[in-house]
């Protein structure tokens, strides 16, 4: 069997070979029809300005301005074709009441009677033609970096045009721009695309609608923030018998600020004038209400867009309080006396009365075993210009040693005896 199979073999591969040969010549003599497929051929819409001027609009529906085509052709045609040379046409000028349009193909030497497509029209919905103004709104997400404030957003424009068919313009409510300032150091200037959205704040995806503007234009700013104290100053004197504690709140007591990094590096404080706080003629604590946004430094704003700026300011204001001290002579002390001579107390036994005034705590604190005054012999004789004392009584005045913020009218005269030396 095997010799049989392998006996004369190039004659029998000749054979084959001219067997192929012959079916070659058949073929392209004989040229035989197939069928070729081509899908997603877009269907294109003629004369579509004729609804415009009516007023209407259209939307394709189904996706049937897309079809499979399928030509049946010679093998010589066929195999050459591309989806480039199928033309599929729609006429609007053939719509049927029932808003369809039948579709045309058109092939380069093809007979359009053997051109089939999946569908055979192309199906529309058709509405008025409307158009609306509505308003743009700004929507900043995420949060900028640390110690950063979205201080300011804005557009070009606060409007923008929407035409379309009626049904879906109606459904608009406003338009919307939204960037994304995650992390944001720096202030920010981009175009946006607005999107659109109904009164219920859902996003709508409408295809059919056109704005008059494809992109706004935003400018975001991002500023660096940085809490500082407010510091408030008074002028002025209370009304008689009444003092000033020197005590002055601020509510808040600090503010967060804002600025460019350079800006707030520069400000250590909010200093208000002291023309803010007089409290001349003043017999109660005195109040005031101050907005700080008129002493921000330049470029400086607030950081919080809930804080109105306005802070409360007290400078405390209390009743005058006074103390009446009886003083013996071991609360004075005689100082510098001159060489050669001694000096005594005149009158051991004499008493002296003291009144001091100032604010309660402070003079409260005052007691009669720390009031101590001093006669200076030496500074008494410059001021009488003597060169030295007589032996004999003098009136001298005593200083008397109080707390800076206690005060006394008094005028205390210490009777001095003077006794010259014996050498």
């Amino acid at each position: 069997m095997k010799k049989k199979i392998f006996h004369n073999w190039g004659l029998k591969l000749i054979s084959l070979m001219l067997a192929f040969v012959l079916w070659f010549l058949v073929v392209q003599i004989d040229d035989p029809q197939e069928s070729r497929s081509f899908p997603n051929i877009p269907v294109k819409l003629i004369n579509t300005e004729l609804l415009d001027v009516e007023g209407k609009v259209y939307e394709v529906l189904g996706n049937t301005d897309t079809v499979r085509v399928t030509i049946r052709a010679p093998r010589s045609i066929t195999k050459d074709l591309q989806a480039s040379d199928i033309i599929a046409e729609a006429d609007m000028s053939k719509l049927t009441d029932i808003n369809t349009i039948a579709i045309s193909y058109t092939v380069a030497g093809v007979d359009s009677d053997y051109i089939r497509g999946d569908h055979d029209v192309v199906r529309l919905s058709v509405e008025e033609k409307v158009t609306r103004w509505i308003s743009v709104k700004t929507q900043v997400g995420g949060e900028p970096a640390d110690d950063y404030i979205v201080s300011n957003v804005s557009s070009d424009q606060n409007r923008i045009e929407v035409t379309g068919p009626k049904s879906a313009v109606e459904k608009i409510s406003y338009a919307q721009l939204e960037v994304d300032v995650t992390d944001a150091t720096a202030s920010m200037s981009l175009n946006v695309e607005p999107q659109l959205y109904d009164a219920e704040d859902k996003l709508l995806e409408l295809p059919s609608v056109r704005k008059n503007v494809n992109y706004v234009h935003m400018d975001i700013e991002v500023l660096a923030t940085k809490e500082v104290p407010i510091e408030i100053n008074s002028m002025g004197i209370p009304a008689e018998g009444y003092l000033a504690t020197g005590v002055v709140e601020c509510s808040p007591a600090t503010v967060r600020i804002a600025g460019t990094v350079p800006v707030l590096a520069g400000v250590t404080k909010i200093s208000i004038p002291e023309e803010e706080m007089n409290i001349t003629g003043e017999s109660s604590d005195m109040v005031n209400i101050i907005n700080i946004r008129e002493y921000l430094p330049e470029n400086v704003k607030l950081a919080d867009s809930g804080f109105n700026g306005r802070v409360t300011a007290t400078v405390y204001i209390e009743p005058e309080a006074e103390k009446t001290f009886t003083l013996g002579t071991e609360n004075f002390t005689i100082i510098n006396v001159p060489e050669g001579y001694q000096a005594e107390i005149a009158e051991p036994e004499e008493t002296y009365t003291l009144r001091i005034t100032g604010l309660n705590a402070a003079v409260s604190a005052v007691q009669r075993e720390s009031v101590q005054g001093i006669a200076d012999v030496a500074a008494w004789l410059a001021e009488e210009e003597l060169e030295e004392p007589e032996a004999k009584n003098y009136y001298i005045p005593v200083k008397v040693s109080l707390p800076d913020d206690v005060m006394t009218e008094d005028e205390i005269l210490l009777k001095v005896s003077f006794i010259k030396s014996e050498e």
